[in-house]
């Protein structure tokens, strides 16, 4: 990375560094104990509880030992997800960054700014001899993307501040005040292969090139989920003619749209040019209906090997399940200062087939938490007609609004007097780690705000430079004027 054209160098140091990391999901021990070494140079009271979640205290600066303590908080991990055609080991590389313009991207994968920019700020105010403020409790949370697992696991007595400012928002200008809850179901179709009736044909197919994008933020901009669209043309297959389903993979991660898919089928060898004839036209077909939001879709079909395949009613229960379960926007919000803003919503994430399994995940996300049960037995219902096996986790609790937040007038104003206009205060229907500390911290006066990225949980994800530095600026100006303890 260039640190030269970044500003604040401090801020792009530490981001260099992090991303020099590996860090995955569930696998953070690198990152934990890098932080844990952080702390420790710099003499700094540091902690690591039993989750693995990092903390580290920071005194006053002169003059400033008498204001409320802060928390600010970010997720060490990121979401792994590289183009198709890239060889990269997320458990031993570093991200590779590069400069476009203003924007700030990785070569082939994920960037990791979502959320180790909101971390790389943390460790510059750390490391920072110049910068006022009262006293400061660092918070790095593990597992955020695939679990939420070190808000999860955190005790009550972990954090001490009664303000938090989480650094995981991704549009600069919105400060963010309540959140979804969501939850994950996963199906499974169990079953024993058998081989296909003699003379049929065996075709592979695949779609990729999608958009993708966070599951949350993403998911009411008409983006193609790779599932769907398999099971869409298998559907219609199964509608006109005999076909047995052999695999069907597509989707890695719980919170990301799927952007490929690849599946494997059998046909009478008699039908195999109309199934190509078909899939042409199916192509055509949904490249015009997403002709805005889908410009670089690439479609595949071709013979290939027999091998076992699923026995037809499992064959067919899993096409005709995919075919209808609920996928995207299920619900907006009905107050009419937030109708604009997703309520509930599904997405089918990802579908993984085995020698004896079929494994399909979904998550369902929304601001009212009966919804959000609704949505999940929705799901649930339709693969346990289908015949699956259902699991769900209990999920993690909506951020609601705190009505006269101190902290929400005091990031606005300062806002204000910055840039001499109003942020908006929002709401998102993405999932934040706010809501579980809600419940463990009922008191926590929290926002969550931070620069601007695009296309996170994807390969396309990239951070708008410029507003780095304006949210450096900001979070430096509050942390100035954190009032006095009452």
């Amino acid at each position: 990375m260039e640190n030269v054209q970044l500003s604040p160098k401090c801020v792009f140091e530490q981001f260099a560094r992090i991303n020099n990391i590996p860090r995955p999901s569930k696998r953070e021990e690198k990152m934990i104990e890098y932080l844990k070494r952080f702390g420790q140079e710099r003499n700094l009271t540091t902690i690591v509880d039993e989750t693995g979640n990092v903390l580290i205290r920071k005194e006053a600066t002169p003059g400033y030992e008498d204001r409320e303590t802060v928390i600010l908080q970010s997720h060490m991990d990121m979401v792994c997800e590289k183009l198709v055609d890239v060889e990269f080991d997320f458990d031993t590389q570093g991200i590779q960054t590069y400069i476009d313009g203003e924007w700030l991207k990785a070569k082939g994968t994920t960037l990791g700014a979502d959320d180790g920019i909101g971390c790389a700020m943390e460790l510059a105010v750390l490391d920072s001899d110049d910068i006022e403020h009262g006293p400061i409790e660092c918070v790095f949370t593990r597992d955020e993307e695939t679990g939420l697992t070190g808000a999860f696991g955190m005790k009550e007595n972990f954090m001490t501040g009664n303000m938090l400012i989480n650094l995981d928002s991704e549009d600069e200008g919105q400060i963010f005040v309540s959140c979804a809850g969501g939850k994950t179901t996963t199906a499974t179709f169990h079953f024993s292969r058998i081989q296909a009736p003699e003379g049929w044909f065996f075709m592979k197919a695949s779609v990729k090139g999608l958009t993708g994008g966070h599951s949350g933020d993403d998911i009411n901009k008409k983006r193609a989920n790779a599932i769907k669209i398999l099971a869409r043309f298998l559907y219609k297959q199964l509608e006109c003619r005999p076909i047995l389903l052999a695999s069907l993979d597509a989707g890695r991660m719980h919170n990301a749209i799927p952007r490929d898919g690849a599946m494997v089928f059998a046909v009478p060898a008699a039908d195999k040019e109309a199934v190509r004839v078909d899939w042409n036209m199916f192509a055509a077909d949904v490249e015009e209906e997403y002709h805005v939001t889908e410009q670089n879709m690439e479609w595949h079909m071709e013979s290939t090997d027999a091998y076992a395949v699923l026995p037809k009613e499992v064959s067919d229960n899993v096409i005709r399940a995919l075919q209808a379960v609920d996928n995207g926007v299920y619900a907006m919000c009905q107050d009419e200062e937030i109708a604009w803003l997703v309520e509930t919503s599904s997405n089918v994430a990802s579908v993984t087939t085995a020698d004896e399994e079929i494994k399909v995940v979904a998550s369902q996300r929304s601001n009212v938490m009966s919804n959000l049960e609704n949505q999940g037995n929705t799901v649930k219902a339709l693969f346990q007609l289908a015949g699956a096996e259902v699991e769900q986790g209990d999920g993690y609790p909506a951020w609601k609004m705190r009505a006269g937040s101190a902290l929400t007038k005091l990031t606005v104003d300062c806002y204000k007097e910055l840039f001499h206009k109003d942020p908006l205060v929002l709401g998102i229907h993405a999932g934040l780690e706010c809501g579980l500390f809600s419940e463990r911290y009922p008191n926590l006066d929290m926002v969550s705000f931070g620069p601007t990225l695009r296309g996170v949980h994807s390969p396309d994800e990239k951070l708008l430079i410029p507003t780095v530095q304006m949210v450096w600026d900001h979070l430096l100006l509050i942390l100035k004027r954190i009032p006095k303890r009452a």
